[in-house]
């Protein structure tokens, strides 16, 4: 079957219909409307199975790689569609497909295949997905490259109908709306529940959209000229199709990267998700669009500038969050911005365009699983994120001619600069007369003027790609050297994140201290010296709040049982008496195979005066299956690095941990944090709930070994007056003044406001 008019007398075109501008706002509309779908779902459905694999940030950037290979194929469907020359043959199946993949709805996490496996999350997650909103997004998926196609066909004879890639740009800013959208305007209002909701509905309303549609072109064909198929052109070489694929892994695995690097140190949460997604998305509004905002010479320009400067920055921490926040954003944004100006520039003819996005989708897949799964593989720490920054400046302009004397000068500069930071440390590691003469505040500053001198030596380099390149690598391999100032004897990486085992000497503990750096912060430290290694360090040391609520109750009961969400290195541990009993829950298997490992730590295999337990598994859901009234003390302190898993901290949360504790027991949350202010929202569910509680900020004291305490912030809760009976008359506990703070919910969780009522208090607010 054919578009082709079977009567003697063919239809001449008329002209109000060809110029008719309803048909291409209705291409716009349902290219901009299913792209709104496809996007505002991705944060929706991971929020809603984040709680099921511990709030690790890893789980979005996995399902980013399910959620791209969905859009591969999608995009595979739209090609092989284009075989059937008939549009309406590609419509009709389209919208077959359409009400298939709706059996599937209503939107919800599928319990098929029941709770996560801890020693293999990846495959469960991307699983679940598939069998959750695989089908309508995959069919969803394929609306943007199928509508360029159809209207390429059907406005054939109109200037437009020559340049459909402008819809590309419609569907790009769809998804853009769409996701700043979600954690702006969409979370707040909507519970999880109405959102699942919200987004079934519209999928039915796309449909119809698209049926509309349907009827508006084929009434069009009987009134103007028929859609034909477009004459073919010559076959896309495939060097071209290969750096098509580079240039699209390129900013895929950036994203994936930069979300990754923020997020660990905050939270894992949807406004974290979406801003780069949001940005990179953009960057395919910009560099599709007839006239670009940003012309590709400023691009070129402002990205070198970018990259230049914050590579040397990258390994290092820095209490300017928010600064290095919008540093990273930008030279992602500008470096993603780049390669699809260079995209854009190389697009094929309208009858290539499948095949264009198809590649273009490919390269999206592969980035996501280089970053995703392939790299936490191959790499035993994040290096993905700076490697691949380093190797786009390879797809910059290579320039013409030899290298001259002025740009070899600068590469040597740059090499004497870098080679500097890591001899000046490796002198002061083994001098301690040397480093008690220049101290390591004094090298970093030093080794970070080395790297900004060699940045901006960098950034001159920018005309020659390779040049340019050769002098990123070499500042961030030593940035990352110098930045490393502990002596790590042991690394291992896990879907949950990079668990590194550091030695430390400290004369006051007795020598040599072994510390768990979980990204980059502390999760524990013991003392190799046997007269030391069993008292608990850092947070858990016994003048610090955990402390305290631990040897209070233990002087009160005999016999205690405690629960400890998080094992960390073990050192709740060492509390452990002959008559009490103590169950960790830990979702990374590999967290507590090294904390049990006595060539690392000893406080479970020697210090715990008894057997200690561990649950694999997220705490919510393990802890599900614990009795009532089961602990005298149970202590969440369940960080990803310096970032609190959020579902840990909602009413629904809490609510479970007062049910496990006894009447008189106490729940422990701790709640230190160097970005989110989590005590208001917190301490507000529970009184919800009708918990009574107490609230202590800890400041770790002068004059002490540097290991021995750490500052602590501390929320207690009881289900009854008995619980707090121990803590009442202690000034050390107060009780939060009422506030006006949201509690959090399953349903709402509110980084932003978190944040924002830190860096207030932090300014003296």
């Amino acid at each position: 079957m054919t578009d082709s008019i079977t009567e003697a007398e063919p239809v001449r075109p008329r002209l109000r219909d060809l110029n008719d501008p309803l048909t291409p706002a209705l291409f716009a509309l349902a290219v901009f409307v299913s792209a709104a779908l496809v996007f505002v779902v991705q944060p929706m459905v991971t929020k809603l199975v984040l709680p099921s694999l511990g709030g690790s940030p890893a789980v979005w950037n996995t399902a980013m790689v399910f959620f791209q290979g969905a859009l591969l194929a999608g995009y595979a469907y739209a090609h092989v569609l284009q075989r059937i020359r008939s549009i309406r043959g590609q419509v009709i199946t389209h919208l077959v497909l359409l009400v298939v993949a709706a059996l599937f709805l209503p939107l919800r996490i599928n319990g098929l295949l029941g709770d996560p496996d801890p020693s293999a999350p990846i495959s469960w997650l991307l699983l679940t997905l598939a069998v959750s909103i695989g089908a309508p997004f995959a069919v969803l998926s394929a609306t943007a490259p199928l509508m360029q196609a159809w209207y390429a066909r059907v406005r054939a004879h109109e200037p437009d109908g020559k340049n459909p890639y402008v819809l590309y740009a419609a569907s790009n800013l769809g998804s853009f709306l769409a996701l700043l959208s979600y954690p702006v305007v969409i979370e707040p209002i909507l519970t999880l529940t109405g959102q699942r909701i919200s987004w079934s509905v519209g999928y039915g309303l796309f449909t119809a959209l698209v049926l509309g549609l349907a009827f508006v072109v084929w009434r069009r064909r009987t009134q103007a000229v028929p859609p034909e198929p477009l004459a073919p052109t010559a076959p896309i070489p495939w060097r071209t199709r290969g750096l098509w694929v580079l240039l699209a892994a390129a900013p895929s695995s950036l994203m994936l990267g930069v979300t990754a690097h923020l997020s660990t140190d905050v939270a894992s949460a949807p406004f974290l998700w979406v801003i780069p997604l949001a940005l990179y998305l953009l960057t395919f509004v910009i560099a599709f669009q007839a006239r670009p905002w940003i012309p590709m010479p400023v691009t070129f320009l402002v990205q070198a500038a970018l990259v230049a400067a914050m590579i040397g920055m990258m390994p290092f921490q820095s209490g300017e969050w928010a600064f290095m926040f919008l540093v990273h954003i930008a030279a992602f944004f500008f470096t993603a911005l780049m390669c699809h100006q260079i995209l854009a520039a190389r697009r094929p003819p309208p009858d290539r365009l499948t095949e264009f996005y198809l590649l273009l989708s490919l390269g999206g897949v592969l980035g996501g699983i280089f970053s995703a799964l392939i790299a936490p593989v191959v790499f035993d720490v994040v290096r993905e994120y700076p490697l691949v920054l380093v190797l786009t400046a390879l797809l910059r302009p290579w320039g013409q001619g030899r290298f001259t004397r002025q740009q070899w000068a600068l590469l040597l500069a740059v090499v004497l600069l870098t080679v500097g930071p890591p001899l000046l440390y490796a002198a002061l590691r083994s001098n301690p007369e040397l480093l008690a003469a220049v101290g390591w505040d004094t090298a970093l500053s030093a080794s970070r003027l080395a790297f900004m001198v060699a940045g901006i030596c960098a950034f001159l380099l920018r005309d020659r790609a390779l040049l340019l390149a050769a002098a990123l690598t070499m500042i961030s391999l030593s940035a990352h050297h110098v930045a490393e100032r502990y002596d790590f004897r042991h690394t291992e990486r896990s879907f949950f994140g990079v668990m590194r085992v550091a030695e430390f000497n400290d004369p006051g503990m007795g020598g040599v201290v072994h510390m768990m750096m979980h990204g980059t912060t502390l999760h524990g430290a013991q003392a190799r010296d046997p007269a030391e290694a069993c008292r608990p360090a850092l947070y858990y040391a016994p003048s610090t709040p955990i402390g305290q609520v631990a040897d209070a109750v233990q002087i009160e009961r005999p016999a205690v049982s405690m629960g400890v969400i998080g094992l960390g290195a073990g050192a709740m541990a060492g509390y452990r008496r002959p008559a009490d009993d103590m169950t960790f829950f830990e979702i990374d298997p590999m967290v507590d195979r090294i904390a049990r490992d006595p060539r690392w730590f000893t406080y479970i295999s020697d210090c715990a005066q008894g057997p200690v337990e561990t649950v694999l598994g997220d705490a919510r859901l393990t802890l599900a299956r614990e009795p009532d009234n089961r602990f005298d003390v149970l202590l969440v302190d369940a960080f990803s690095s310096d970032a609190i898993p959020t579902h840990l901290l909602t009413r629904e949360a809490i609510a479970e941990y007062l049910r496990v504790v006894k009447d008189d027991g106490v729940v422990v949350l701790h709640l230190s944090n160097r970005h989110l202010e989590l005590a208001m929202p917190t301490v507000n569910a529970a009184r919800q709930l009708g918990a009574h509680d107490r609230h202590q900020i800890f400041v770790e004291r002068d004059g002490l070994p540097v290991m021995a305490e750490a500052s602590t912030e501390v929320l207690i809760l009881s289900p009854t007056e008995e619980g707090m009976a121990l803590f009442e008359g202690d000034p050390r506990w107060r009780i939060i003044a009422p506030n006006d703070v949201r509690a959090w919910t399953d349903d709402y969780v509110n980084v932003v406001g978190a944040i924002m009522r830190e860096m207030r208090f932090s300014r003296g607010g």
